[in-house]
């Protein structure tokens, strides 16, 4: 069964929940900032305009954890509650990697904020792809059916994906976002095969490659589900 989210701006459309090896064939054709912001999208389940928009200073570290979740303020939420963005090992890496490239935005391009995910490079990755019915709102849709498919109850789907039926900023307890961590931490099982998704770390060059294509994020197959263990980890070769 395919968990319903509302399509945002993108052309409405069926959901269209990619797999594993459509997410890599989609992911390696973007260029290395959005790549980053699709993997995260990915393993968050965050909208397009929450993840353009994402701010340092919402970070909210949660030191028993030795890491943080993002509070979206209700303004900035469509459900005009705010979310706490819990962050997996997947998501956690990809922050740890954005840290001092721009003071006010998580997620930038040649110092500027990214307007939006769903511009011209993602139309070319997604048609060299030969998937250009997926859109970058199926990210999220991505992200609740594999939570589904990992057996993850559906209040704690709900409170992962942001949607109002529970109020999350009132669960700052270490404990409640710990176990939540290790429920998001569930989509990143392959089931048998080894996760390796491009995201470069470097700026690109002019034409759009990376200056470092040997730049990966890796994890294992079956993720720790602890605080400790981190099952990604940035690469260089």
């Amino acid at each position: 069964m395919i968990e319903m989210v509302s399509p945002g701006c993108e052309s409405p459309r069926l959901p269209h929940p990619i797999n594993w090896d459509e997410q890599d064939r989609i992911f390696r054709r973007l260029p290395d900032h959005l790549a980053r912001m699709a993997l995260f999208a990915v393993n968050t389940g965050l909208r397009d305009a929450n993840l353009c928009g994402l701010q340092w200073s919402w970070e909210v570290p949660i030191a028993e954890l030795g890491r943080s979740v993002f509070v979206v303020p209700a303004q900035a939420f469509k459900s005009r509650r705010a979310h706490v963005v819990i962050l997996n090992d997947a998501a956690w890496s990809i922050i740890e990697t954005q840290r001092g490239k721009h003071p006010v935005w998580v997620f930038s391009y040649r110092g500027e904020r990214v307007k939006r995910m769903n511009n011209r490079a993602w139309q070319r990755a997604r048609r060299e792809a030969t998937l250009a019915d997926v859109r970058v709102h199926d990210l999220r849709h991505t992200f609740a059916t594999r939570l589904r498919a990992a057996g993850v109850a559906e209040e704690d789907r709900a409170a992962l994906l942001g949607h109002a039926t529970r109020t999350m900023p009132e669960h700052y307890a270490s404990a409640d976002v710990g176990r939540l961590v290790g429920l998001a931490n569930r989509v990143l099982d392959r089931v048998g095969t080894v996760t390796i998704l491009r995201v470069a770390n470097g700026d690109a060059t002019r034409n759009g490659a990376m200056r470092d294509p040997n730049l990966w994020i890796k994890g294992r197959a079956k993720v720790a589900q602890t605080d400790q263990a981190s099952g990604f980890e940035v690469l260089s070769h």
